[in-house]
C-alpha cells in the first residue's frame, strides 16, 4: 500500500467511523427470472403439456424453448426458423402446439367466430370449407389455429399465460437491472473529477 493509499484509506475511515475500507463480498441468492431457473421452468411446462397433447411438432424440448423465446421477443416463423436451421412450417406447428398464436393468423376473409362453432359441431375439412366459401387448404390452415385457441381455451390459458410470464418477467428483470447498473454508474462518477497523466 502506497502512501497516497494509506492516506485515502485514513481520511475514509475518520468520516465514515468505519475500521474497515472494504465490504465483505457474497454472492446474491439470484432471482426467479435467472436464465438457467426460467429455462427449467419452461422445461417443466413443456413436459407437462406433452403428457397432456399430441405433439405434432418434431422439434426437441431446447428448440421448442428457443420458440418460446423468439415468440415473446416478437421474431416471425421465418427468423426463428433461421436460429433452429429448420423450416418455418415446422416453428409454425412448434408454435400451435404450445398455444402460441398470432394475433395475424385469426384475421380471416371470414367470421373467426364461425370457424369455432364448425369445429365445435365436429364437421369435416370439406364441409368447413364449403361453409366457409374457400379452398380445403384456406380451411385446414386457419382450423388448425383455431383448434390451437381451443385447447388453450380448455387449459383455461394456463399454459400460454405461464410461457408469457415467465418470458416478460425475465426480459423486465433483465431491463431493469440494466437500468440501475447504468444509473449506479453515472450516480457514482458524477462527481469525480479525471486528472490522468501517463
Amino acid at each position: 500500500m502506497d502512501e497516497k493509499t494509506a492516506e485515502l484509506r485514513d481520511i475514509f475511515m475518520e468520516t465514515t467511523d468505519s475500521d474497515t475500507v472494504t465490504e465483505t463480498q457474497s454472492e446474491s441468492p439470484g432471482s426467479l427470472t435467472d436464465s438457467e431457473d426460467v429455462s427449467d421452468r419452461l422445461r417443466t411446462l413443456i413436459e407437462r403439456m406433452a403428457e397432456q397433447y399430441d405433439f405434432e411438432t418434431a422439434l426437441e424440448i431446447d428448440e421448442l424453448i428457443e420458440v418460446l423465446r423468439g415468440f415473446h421477443d416478437g421474431e416471425d416463423d421465418e427468423t426463428i426458423a433461421a436460429t433452429l436451421d429448420c423450416e418455418p412450417t415446422t416453428v409454425r406447428q412448434a408454435r400451435l402446439d404450445l398455444h402460441l398464436v398470432r394475433d395475424a393468423e385469426r384475421d380471416t376473409p371470414f367470421e373467426f367466430d364461425r370457424l369455432r362453432r364448425l369445429l365445435a359441431e365436429d364437421t369435416s375439412l370439406e364441409e368447413r370449407a364449403a361453409e366457409l366459401d374457400v379452398s380445403v387448404d384456406t380451411a385446414r390452415r386457419y382450423s388448425e389455429v383455431a383448434a390451437a385457441d381451443r385447447r388453450s381455451t380448455r387449459a383455461n390459458d394456463r399454459f400460454r399465460d405461464e410461457f408469457a410470464e415467465l418470458l416478460t418477467d425475465a426480459d423486465l428483470t433483465n431491463r431493469l437491472a440494466a437500468d440501475a447498473h447504468e444509473d449506479g454508474l453515472q450516480e457514482a462518477t458524477e462527481d469525480m473529477e479525471t486528472d490522468v497523466s501517463f
